[in-house]
């Protein structure tokens, strides 16, 4: 057996433990190894508890044994972004108004890989309560990109990917509510899927923006990312938004569906902004399904351009109705020295959130406030159904649509104060959030430094099963995904 389990695929681990050589106990084992290794480096974890782990391993052995397995994922371990609740382990946000918080309840997708033999391995890092783009904005510190240690891994997800790109963990799981898994996977040469609004239940997930968020898988390659979206797809009554459609099997899917595929390449995603070396790889990309018979053809998005602005109104806008439960009585952090409930309310808020939490909740406020509802956040809902409709008429023409996922590779820490300029690193990923589409994160380069490059395919509503086909034709002909950092 390799001694670099921890960078193992999920049928190969699969296939290792079915065979008896090796167990559960060992692979885990090997990742907390390896985490001890070079968490000091890295940072992506909040916590996370090796023995809880090592009970978990030795329960998938012992059905193993008694011919009770349940599937790919038993006894593999996969983190869990520290938004998702995991019950009996700590739930913080990454934030000062959660630090002691215990969740009481797993989320349905914790109990769905739970069901399916996973082992839940610890809660990693993020921008505080998931608002940021590079995972600097956390309260117990920033995440080091594995490929450049004085680079973003991105956010909000940063740790999510960080742990999977180092070794740290098999598989993650992430949330994206305007790029939060797909531009941290391009940041950390992964695989990265946000899949379609409402395919995959977010009950236990805290709410930053609720009709954005989606929760997903980061994996190393598409064809892991395809076992675990089959393990926590599907309908769910604990969510009001969850959608009732067939569960297809998304594995099956990469060897019988073989294309070719349409692809439509939008203009207003190739223009101002885009770092050269990052365009010349998508190009290059675009070229390689030209050359396996894709169709290839220009389509136009039009309303991209409003993209930012009306994201920043709807999510700012959610997020304060979201995080206004967090007042300093019912749970979370309370205030030591308040004088009367008022004042309660006041310093507990000031003291328990950090400074781009607070700034959302303000910006948020505001375009809710009388006299601004309709000139902001009607208005901006009503360009977002312009922005979907955009996507919905070009796949008359095409399968799918190719853009980069980032405009640049990862950035150094400290780079971007100013939040406009953090707020334009998801302007490629925005769009699909706003719409509601499946969108996928695939590696397809390197700069001349050394950071990764990731190209996005964003699909049909619930299509997955053909976006992952598509990325896994992609992926077969390239290594990109199979170089690892230097740790």
């Amino acid at each position: 057996m390799s001694t670099e389990l921890f960078y193992r695929s999920i049928p190969s681990l699969a296939t290792a433990l079915e065979a008896g050589k090796l167990s559960s106990v060992e692979l885990v084992r090997s990742v907390i190894d390896r985490t001890k290794a070079v968490e000091p480096k890295i940072k992506a974890f909040n916590s996370f508890d090796e023995e809880d782990a090592l009970a978990q391993a030795r329960e998938s052995d012992v059905r193993r044994a008694a011919g009770r397995t349940r599937g790919a994922m038993d006894g593999i371990p996969i983190g869990i972004k520290d938004v998702i609740a995991v019950s009996g382990q700590p739930l913080t946000a990454s934030s000062r108004m959660l630090a002691n918080f215990i969740s009481p309840y797993d989320a349905t997708v914790t109990r769905k890989l739970k069901g399916a033999g996973a082992i839940c391995w610890g809660r990693l890092n993020l921008d505080e309560f998931a608002m940021g783009s590079s995972t600097e904005n956390s309260a117990f510190g920033p995440t080091s990109n594995p490929y450049a240690l004085d680079c973003v891994p991105g956010g909000s997800s940063g740790g999510s990917a960080a742990a999977v790109a180092a070794g740290e963990a098999i598989v993650s799981l992430g949330s994206d509510t305007g790029g939060s898994i797909r531009q941290p996977a391009a940041f950390c040469n992964l695989v990265g899927l946000k899949p379609t609004y409402g395919l995959i239940s977010r009950y236990g997930l805290i709410a930053f923006a609720s009709s954005l968020d989606q929760i997903g898988p980061f994996a190393r390659s598409v064809e892991d990312a395809a076992i675990t979206l089959g393990v926590i797809a599907g309908h769910d009554p604990l969510d009001s938004t969850s959608y009732r459609t067939e569960v297809p099997d998304y594995r099956a899917a990469l060897k019988t569906r073989t294309g070719p595929w349409r692809l439509g390449i939008p203009k207003e995603y190739f223009g101002e902004g885009l770092d050269s070396e990052v365009g010349r790889a998508v190009e290059k990309a675009i070229a390689h399904y030209q050359s396996i018979g894709c169709e290839v053809k220009d389509v136009s998005l039009p309303h991209t351009e409003y993209g930012v602005g009306v994201y920043y109104i709807i999510a700012t806008a959610e997020c304060s109705s979201n995080l206004a439960r967090f007042d300093g009585v019912r749970y979370g952090h309370r205030s030591k020295d308040a004088k009367d409930a008022i004042d309660l309310y006041f310093k507990s808020r000031a003291e328990g959130f950090g400074a781009e939490v607070k700034r959302r909740i303000i910006l948020g406020t505001y375009v809710l406030s009388s006299g601004y509802y309709d000139a902001y956040y009607l208005r901006a809902q009503k360009v977002r159904t312009l922005i979907r409709n955009d996507f919905l008429t070009a796949y008359r023409e095409v399968d799918a649509i190719i853009t980069p996922t980032a405009p640049t590779p990862a950035f150094r820490r400290g780079t971007k104060a100013d939040p406009l300029a953090m707020y334009l690193c998801d302007i490629y990923t925005i769009g699909v959030n706003l719409a509601g589409l499946p969108g996928i994160s695939v590696p397809c380069g390197f700069s001349a430094d050394g950071r990764p490059i990731g190209m996005q395919l964003i699909g049909q509503p619930y299509h997955e099963a053909e976006l992952l086909a598509i990325a896994h034709a992609y992926e077969r002909a390239h290594e990109w995904g199979q170089r690892r950092p230097a740790l």
